[in-house]
């Protein structure tokens, strides 16, 4: 049996995320497809460690960016991608958009993955290629496996473990972040 998938235009995205009823709910538009983003307490901690890091890094070193946490989206190759963190330097964008999805893509955007599933990767798999188009850089973050996959455009994917330091390439010059120290509360149990 074949199963049909409807497609939709990213205006008929645009019109069904601004109806009231979806007022407190985060989507993405990924190939067509409206996909709702899931939530969880766990995902959204590794998440708001990973921008914390990058928020007290501009800080520290004087640098103008802005950090968007999970409901934080951006038109990204015409699609529409909240990644978990969004960091977008000053110099691209001095402001971001005040409403609906950021107009311009991330410099970097943080997927974390957790809980994985084949569809989760996959669906994953179509918003790094899209990111890279972007000229985007992806950190995908595995909690499950304690693993981070660095996608930078041009460049082959890095995998690193706990016991790698993850560092921020051209995006964020100087910036370093032990992966051990993103899955802490794990190795602590």
């Amino acid at each position: 049996m074949a199963v049909h998938i409807q497609r939709i235009s990213v205006e008929q995205f645009e019109e069904f995320v601004s109806l009231p009823e979806n007022a407190d709910k985060m989507f993405e538009y990924i190939g067509g497809e409206i996909v709702e983003v899931p939530s969880n307490a766990y995902a959204s901690e590794i998440g708001f460690e990973i921008g914390f890091r990058i928020k007290l890094y501009l800080n520290q070193n004087h640098i103008d960016g802005h950090i968007t946490g999970e409901h934080g989206g951006y038109k990204v190759s015409g699609e529409r991608y909240a990644p978990d963190v969004g960091y977008i330097s000053a110099a691209r964008q001095p402001e971001l958009d005040r409403e609906g999805y950021n107009s311009l893509p991330p410099d970097l955007a943080v997927e974390v993955d957790y809980p994985s599933t084949v569809k989760s990767k996959e669906t994953l798999m179509v918003k790094v290629a899209n990111y890279l188009a972007a000229g985007t850089v992806v950190w995908v973050v595995y909690p499950e496996r304690h693993e981070i996959e660095v996608y930078a455009p041009g460049q082959p994917v890095k995998i690193l473990d706990a016991d790698d330091t993850l560092d921020g390439g051209g995006v964020l010059p100087g910036f370093t972040l032990p992966v051990k120290d993103i899955f802490r509360e794990q190795q602590a149990s």
